[in-house]
This record gives C-alpha cells, sequence and structure tokens, in this order.
C-alpha cells in the first residue's frame, strides 16, 4: 500500500478512505480492468460487422494487453485475491462466454464458421483454453511468451470453427494485411 500511495502521489491514509486493504483495491482494479475489456471488445464488435475480422481485431487487442502482463499474475490472483479471482471468473464465465457465443452465432449466420458446430461447447472450450494459457506447467515462462500461446490458440481456434468460406476469407484477409498474427 505504501507503493500505492507513492505511485499516486497521496499519503496511505487517503488511499484507505477508498478501500480497507489490499485485497479489496486488487479486486476494484481487476473489476476496472475487466469494464475497460468489456468496453473494448464491444467497440470492436460494432466496428466489425464480419465474425471473422471482429475475432481478428480482439484478438490483436488481447495479444498487446498478454505482453503487459506479469506470468504469475493470474497464479497470484488466485492463490491471494479471492475476491479478485472471483471478479475475474465471473468475467470469464459471462461476459467473455457471451461474446464468443455472439461472435459464433455471427460467423455461422454469415457462412464464415461451420453450420454444425456446438455453439455452447466451442464457447466454453475457448473459456477453459483462457486458463491453459496461464498454466506455467502447461506453457513454462522459460519455453513459450503468452503472445505466441495466444496466437497458436486463435489460429487453432479459427481454424476450427471456420467453414471453407471462411478459411477462403482468412487467408485472403492473412495475405491482403500480412497479419503475422495468423
Amino acid at each position: 500500500m505504501d507503493d500505492v500511495a507513492r505511485e499516486l502521489k497521496i499519503s496511505k491514509k487517503t488511499v484507505y478512505k477508498y478501500v480497507k486493504d489490499k485485497p479489496e483495491l486488487v479486486a476494484k482494479v481487476m473489476t476496472g480492468i475487466c469494464l475497460e475489456e468489456q468496453a473494448v471488445t464491444t467497440k470492436i464488435a460494432e466496428e466489425n460487422s464480419n465474425a471473422i475480422d471482429e475475432l481478428i481485431e480482439i484478438s490483436k487487442h488481447v495479444s498487446q494487453r498478454l505482453q503487459q502482463i506479469h506470468p504469475s499474475v493470474h497464479y497470484d490472483l488466485e492463490k491471494y485475491y479471492p475476491k479478485a479471482w472471483e471478479v475475474f471468473v465471473k468475467h470469464k464465465t459471462e461476459y467473455i462466454y457471451s461474446c464468443v457465443t455472439q461472435n459464433l452465432e455471427k460467423g455461422v449466420k454469415q457462412d464464415l464458421y461451420r453450420k454444425n458446430i456446438n455453439i455452447p461447447v466451442i464457447a466454453k472450450l475457448y473459456i477453459s483454453k483462457i486458463d491453459m494459457v496461464f498454466d506455467p506447467e502447461i506453457f513454462p515462462v522459460t519455453q513459450f511468451t503468452f503472445p505466441e500461446v495466444h496466437a497458436e490458440h486463435m489460429r487453432y481456434h479459427i481454424r476450427g470453427i471456420a467453414s471453407e468460406k471462411g478459411v477462403k476469407y482468412l487467408t485472403e484477409k492473412v495475405k491482403k494485411e500480412n497479419l503475422s498474427f495468423y
């Protein structure tokens, strides 16, 4: 809390006017991060009528954010800050699940994704992979970076759900825009 007060250039007493302790502060920060992510992804979805374009833009954003996250954050939140962890889990299981579901529905309607995908199953698989990206036993930070694991996850995801039309669109987009991400 000393470091927080120093960075904000306020007294610790002032910090404690707004939060009772460090766990509450971490939970409030996590809430703010989740709200910010919701605003960004909502804007991206609104700006991209094409489901694949939407997914690519959100993936770019997530990849940039992952570069800013220390590998231990996921573990530390779960172990030391249960309220903040609850905020993250709720965000993941409700908001991200809803976004993935909406994107899948949009892609199926646009014939960019396969008609025979089981949307609730694919959405839950997508959500469960988020935890794997942060699991140091599966992806040790000495061997893998978050952005490279995320990029492979997204390539795997989109190619698994894309229809022939979607794969063709994605291939042309990657060539046209020189997207190294895909």
